[in-house]
């Protein structure tokens, strides 16, 4: 069900997305009255599962679900209508307008998906605030894997400070460390402040390792059980506090699963803290090494802020969230090209982007996803590679310099390779979904 849930999410995201940034090229396009043939969501060669014809414009539904077009009278695409553009020029074409109306044309669908993400920002924040950790809230300090062991840090460490400035936002700190330029890494251990060197080797392995680097530690205390039913399983009662496994001290819930998986199918003695007494508790693991409790989420232990806007205060913090999301997606481009990192590996494909949806249907993680996805969206698509828009656009830009157009034989060939590049790319970024399944 996890699944189908985040497909529906992932479908029903992009459908949105190509509908907006295809309609962007639309209204140019009528704007400067230009033909539209068709107007398409999804792919349709063959056939299409729904269409209706409207003025000059075939609307409808396409069955191959990796975008969507709209089939512009005169231009080079990727129909590759060559019987059309061996005619006349006719005043309703796109190769027949000003050089200055086709780059509008060209750039619409990715001006109206940046528009639309600061929008959908500007929405979540006013319906549902921003809700964020501060750094100095997360008072047991951090769980650290073995990547961040090897930088220095350790367990209990609170990170104060990325290169001398103050964190504000913990959320905010892997991803700093990934995409800027840290050099240093401030944190708190037994009351004295500890400087770690931080350089791009410890991004290479972040990368390589896939794991959390670092997250909020908490304490490990029980909640429910899987019996829901269940009131006390083998003496273990709700809110008792899991502190240690067979004499070995553990105060933190995120050093559990490791250790608890050293004893899959064994019993174990459990440390366990009850009121003021700390009791041992056999307890026998299930063969994937789980106790079968519930634990407390995170903001039991946490007080995290919430910032609520008005409907006037919220747009410009949503314009402000947006160009922060594209400073850092544009960031995450040299990381993908420097060999050292090894980025390229983790470049994923539709899986990828689906499983960063929830498995449950959250309507504030839908529409944050969204935002996000509409300006990945639109830099994509600015990219100066033929058969995307940025590709035209260096083309139309050759013109307006030069003064003439490159041939249309020409733009042909750079269309087919174009979408060449973006064939391979799209194998690519899948392929690596498809390996990363079976590690």
């Amino acid at each position: 069900m996890d699944i189908l849930i985040k497909a529906v999410q992932l479908l029903l995201s992009l459908s949105i997305l190509v509908i907006f940034h295809e309609f962007g090229h639309f209204f140019f396009a009528k704007l400067f009255k230009t033909r539209v043939e068709k107007f398409y969501l999804f792919f349709d060669p063959w056939f299409s599962l729904f269409k209706f014809k409207k003025g000059d414009t075939e609307y409808g539904v396409g069955w191959l679900p990796l975008g969507g077009y709209v089939k512009i009278s005169g231009m080079i695409d990727e129909s590759m209508d060559k019987e059309q553009l061996a005619k006349e020029p006719q005043p309703w074409e796109f190769r027949s307008k000003p050089t200055w109306q086709r780059l509008f044309i060209m750039l619409g669908g990715v001006l109206v998906n940046f528009l639309l993400a600061f929008a959908i920002y500007w929405l979540v924040l006013y319906t549902w605030g921003d809700t964020y950790l501060p750094a100095q809230n997360v008072k047991y300090g951090v769980i650290a894997d073995s990547v961040a062991n090897n930088v220095g840090i350790q367990n209990g460490d609170k990170i104060i400070a990325l290169s001398g400035e103050k964190v504000e936002d913990f959320g905010d700190i892997r991803l700093s460390l990934l995409l800027d330029d840290t050099e240093s890494i401030t944190v708190e251990r037994d009351g004295r402040q500890i400087v770690l060197p931080f350089d791009v080797s410890v991004k290479a392995a972040m990368i390589k390792s896939e794991g959390f680097f670092i997250e909020p530690a908490y304490p490990f205390v029980i909640a429910g059980f899987t019996d829901v039913s269940a009131s006390e399983v083998d003496g273990l009662k709700i809110n008792d506090q899991v502190v240690g496994i067979n004499g070995k001290n553990l105060p933190y819930f995120g050093q559990y699963p490791a250790e608890l998986n050293k004893f899959a199918g064994q019993e174990v003695n459990l440390s366990v803290l009850r009121n003021q007494d700390t009791l041992i508790i056999k307890r026998k693991l299930s063969e994937n090494g789980k106790i079968g409790v519930a634990v407390k989420a995170p903001a039991y232990f946490f007080d995290l802020e919430v910032k609520k806007y008005g409907i006037f205060e919220a747009m410009p913090a949503g314009v402000s969230k947006g160009l922060k999301k594209i400073t850092d997606y544009l960031k995450q481009f040299p990381l993908i090209f420097n060999p050292e990192t090894e980025a390229y590996k983790s470049v994923g494909g539709f899986i990828a982007i689906g499983k960063i949806f929830p498995g449950y249907w959250d309507w504030q993680a839908f529409w944050s996803m969204t935002a996000l996805l509409s300006i990945m969206l639109a830099v994509v698509n600015i990219l100066p590679i033929p058969a995307l828009d940025g590709g035209h656009v260096v083309f139309l830009l050759y013109e307006m310099v030069i003064g003439r157009k490159p041939s249309d034989k020409f733009l042909e060939y750079a269309q087919v390779g174009g979408m060449l590049i973006l064939l391979t790319l799209l194998i690519f970024a899948n392929g690596n979904d498809v390996i990363k399944l079976f590690r």
